[in-house]
């Protein structure tokens, strides 16, 4: 990504991803307008459409970023050489840290995924569905192996886990008694007590 001469040097895409995940967080996506982006960015409209198309495409890419950083984490510890039941409480422990580390992130995308085209919705949905697959063949590889128990199917299995996740940023709160790693801790084992035979 080029980087510009002025302030700290940080690349304008990013300086752009900031400035509109901070308004959107605290305006919404409705209410917040392109100029209000490009100003607090510190860059031109011509700068904005030149790295993002639109509105829509930053409200896509606000979402999208930390879904790719949460695919190829749960890639890793799908693929790593670990128990099963290893693996999948590293994997859901780590998408609650990720999510709290991206608090805004989640909470704009759950609030404000309506607006986007009928075209970027179609293709979050499929980044995500992809995720929740990759997931729940792990849960199946569990209840093959009979590590799991199979009471419960594996698709809801993945549903209530993820259920829980997408609520963070209804209530976590940083200064909050617990910390992420807590809260990952007590959902993955959650998670786990449910999956047992």
């Amino acid at each position: 990504m080029p980087r510009t001469t002025d302030g700290d040097g940080t690349p304008v895409p990013q300086r752009l991803l900031a400035a509109a995940t901070r308004l959107f967080a605290e305006q919404g996506y409705d209410r917040t307008s392109v100029q209000e982006i490009v100003e607090a960015a510190g860059v031109t409209k011509g700068a904005l459409y030149h790295y993002f198309g639109s509105k829509d495409d930053l409200l896509h890419e606000v979402y999208a970023r930390v879904l790719r950083v949460q695919q190829e984490r749960l890639d890793a510890f799908a693929d790593a050489d670990e128990p099963v039941e290893k693996r999948v409480r590293d994997a859901a422990a780590d998408v609650v840290v990720t999510t709290i580390e991206n608090l805004d992130d989640a909470m704009i995308f759950f609030r404000s995924m309506h607006h986007l085209s009928p075209e970027k919705n179609k293709q979050v949905r499929a980044e995500r569905r992809r995720y929740h697959e990759r997931f729940r063949a792990l849960i199946e590889e569990g209840q093959k192996e009979g590590v799991f128990s199979t009471a419960t199917p594996a698709d809801l299995v993945v549903d209530y886990h993820f259920g829980s996740v997408h609520h963070l940023s209804t209530w976590y709160r940083p200064d909050g008694p617990l910390s992420p790693r807590e809260v990952a801790d007590h959902l993955a084992d959650l998670l786990l007590r449910a999956l047992r035979p």
